[in-house]
């Protein structure tokens, strides 16, 4: 008997029909924990169904969607109805779910809010424990995924606002087995090494799941006990974990995280050019005040009329002196602010940028030259190998009144490859003539 193939396609409607006709498939009540739910443009819920030792894949139509009466969250427990079939082009099966009621709470939002309610009664969220986050830090410290996004979007935020400062990533893993205790060992290591000023800790969005390392007690004292200022930045804008409660300042995102820990270079330009107009008139009001108490202290002189002449010569010493201390006040306070002044102007990312571009024209002027050079000499080689082929090319020779004698295509060398009565080709330089040979003659 011939064996048939079926085709994949055939095969998964074949499945698909056997899913459609079970009577106990096509009318299927289900209860479960709702996992990485989506909302599409059109309104059609995607999400995950599970419990503890299974999960399905679950559709909900937006014209049924439309009649939910609450929204779906991760961790949410609900009741559904709809029935199951297979998607032919994934192969897959799922639930089509047609309603949805709400049944509270899932497990893991359940231990969610117990926990924050037994850290919030220990004090661990209390705002007299929060650490004030440096206004200009040295080195910032980043635990996160070494390969995720997050990471990429902080140093890059950094380094465009102000980037004096130094980035040390302490690699840690933020997600499934092993992530607490990473996470943990971490902090605790950047505590130890205590090379950084703040150290932002987070990642990227994701589920309950996903998002869970930063709601385990470990992590949570682990930041309490930080002796170093923490910034969380945990998933997006709407997540919030245990560490946000805990952390010293909560970022809704890891860029924005990198935007508190760090001012703009701009901004602080203009602040050192505001203390330094604040400065100096501050000195000027001082020497004001001095000059119109020597001013009033002369004048008391005067209406006590004490031997002037013995005091004149002090007062005037004093003054001078006085003149000189503060001119070399306001000297050393200029010398500082324009020191700071033409550091932060020689990081700002303008002079950067213009460094570069002296240094890349400088480049590309070197590679014309090189490139000019090489054209050169192949040119040279190129006209030198040229002379050598004409010189040994026959064209060259048959300019000199020479010509090739061939017979049927190929170059006749020798009398004895030839006889009489064959018709031979004569190769000028200008043409060709048909000849007919006579007779053949030995040239020895």
């Amino acid at each position: 008997m011939e064996e048939r193939y079926l085709t994949v396609k055939a095969l998964t409607k074949y499945i698909k029909l056997k899913f459609d006709c079970d009577k106990h498939l096509t009318n299927v009540l289900l209860e479960g924990e709702i996992s990485n739910f989506k909302c599409n443009q059109r309104g059609h819920f995607y999400f995950t169904l599970k419990d503890d030792d299974a999960q399905i894949s679950a559709v909900m139509f937006n014209n049924y969607a439309s009649q939910v009466k609450f929204r779906p969250e991760d961790g949410m427990r609900v009741f559904v109805k709809g029935y199951i079939t297979v998607y032919v082009a994934s192969g897959s099966y799922q639930i089509y779910i047609q309603e949805m009621k709400q049944d509270g709470l899932g497990e893991l939002y359940l231990k969610y809010e117990q926990l924050k309610k037994e850290l919030n009664e220990l004090g661990l969220f209390d705002t007299a424990h929060k650490k004030m986050i440096p206004v200009i830090p040295k080195a910032i410290g980043v635990i996160t995924s070494p390969t995720g996004a997050a990471v990429h979007d902080i140093i890059n935020t950094v380094k465009r606002r102000f980037p004096l400062t130094k980035i040390i990533v302490y690699p840690a893993i933020v997600q499934g087995d092993g992530a607490k205790e990473s996470i943990v060992k971490q902090i605790k290591k950047a505590n130890s090494d205590n090379l950084v000023d703040v150290i932002i800790c987070g990642r990227g969005g994701g589920s309950i799941e996903d998002l869970w390392a930063f709601n385990e007690k470990v992590v949570a004292y682990a930041i309490y006990e930080s002796n170093i200022p923490i910034i969380s930045a945990v998933g997006h804008e709407v997540d919030f974990t245990i560490a946000d409660f805990v952390a010293d300042k909560r970022a809704a995102t890891p860029t924005a995280a990198a935007e508190l820990a760090t001012p703009l270079m701009d901004n602080l330009l203009n602040f050192v050019k505001d203390s330094y107009n604040r400065i100096n008139k501050m000195i000027k009001r001082v020497l004001d005040d001095k000059q119109a108490l020597i001013v009033n202290v002369e004048n008391r002189l005067e209406l006590k009329k004490p031997n002037i002449n013995d005091y004149s010569e002090k007062v005037n010493q004093l003054v001078n002196r006085m003149n000189f201390s503060f001119g070399n006040l306001i000297y050393n306070k200029q010398i500082l602010v324009k020191g700071l002044e033409e550091r932060i102007k020689a990081n700002h990312p303008n002079t950067k940028i213009d460094n570069s571009k002296k240094e890349i024209n400088n480049l590309v002027s070197l590679l014309n030259n090189r490139i000019k050079n090489i054209l050169n000499d192949k040119q040279n080689q190129f006209n030198l190998n040229v002379e050598k082929l004409k010189a040994l090319s026959p064209l060259t020779i048959m300019d000199k009144g020479y010509s090739i004698v061939l017979k049927e295509d190929k170059v006749l060398k020798s009398v004895f490859d030839t006889k009489e009565g064959d018709q031979l080709n004569l190769r000028l330089k200008d043409g060709n003539i048909k000849c007919l040979v006579m007779e053949v003659k030995n040239g020895k």
